[in-house]
């Protein structure tokens, strides 16, 4: 009986790191990692297929949480079903699911927990809709990137272009990077 971990992270801004340490403590002899977007068809997300490949019977298949074995409730729940007749077990390492104890009601919890789960993502992203509107129409912070300037040094920055001096030019009178000269003409 084999350990097979995968973890995976969504976006270059994460680090699988910490995943694949606690895969390691939890007794995975083989583990897959990538970075790949949640919204990439399961198909295309090569490291998954590769320890897919590699589970045999009786095999335990490890994952830090059940989201990671597919984008949609569904998508879980047949992956589960598929690994669970032939023999192959799913472990998550938040402790919500172990297919080994769950026996036939595996589907049936999986499927609880990946509904909830699927609520849960749908609520952020409502949330954070509604404050990025919010935000918006009261003129509030949307964050990103900040300004490197001030409004007297773009107002100086359009006067002296007006007068016809070179964005080096400017960009040394001002004392702005050619980029922030730039964007405030852009």
């Amino acid at each position: 009986m084999a350990r097979i971990g995968y973890a995976r992270v969504s976006t270059v801004h994460q680090d699988e790191a910490s995943q694949i340490k606690t895969l390691k403590e939890a007794g995975c002899e083989l583990i897959f990692h990538e970075k790949i977007s949640t919204r990439t068809a399961d198909h295309k997300r090569e490291q998954l297929q590769a320890a897919l490949s590699q589970l045999a019977e009786g095999d335990v298949l490890v994952v830090s949480k059940l989201d990671r074995l597919g984008r949609t409730q569904v998508e879980v729940i047949n992956r589960l079903d598929q690994l669970q007749k032939t023999g192959i077990h799913v472990e998550t390492l938040d402790g919500l699911i172990n297919t080994k104890g769950l026996g036939k009601f595996a589907p049936v919890m999986v499927g609880l927990l990946t509904g909830i789960a699927e609520v849960e993502r749908e609520l952020i992203r409502e949330r954070t809709m509604e404050s990025l509107a919010y935000r918006r129409a009261t003129g509030g912070d949307l964050g990103g990137r900040r300004k490197s300037y001030t409004r007297e040094q773009a107002e100086l920055v359009r006067s002296l272009r007006a007068d016809g001096d070179s964005l080096r030019v400017i960009s040394r009178k001002v004392n702005l990077s050619l980029g922030a000269v730039q964007r405030i003409l852009g």
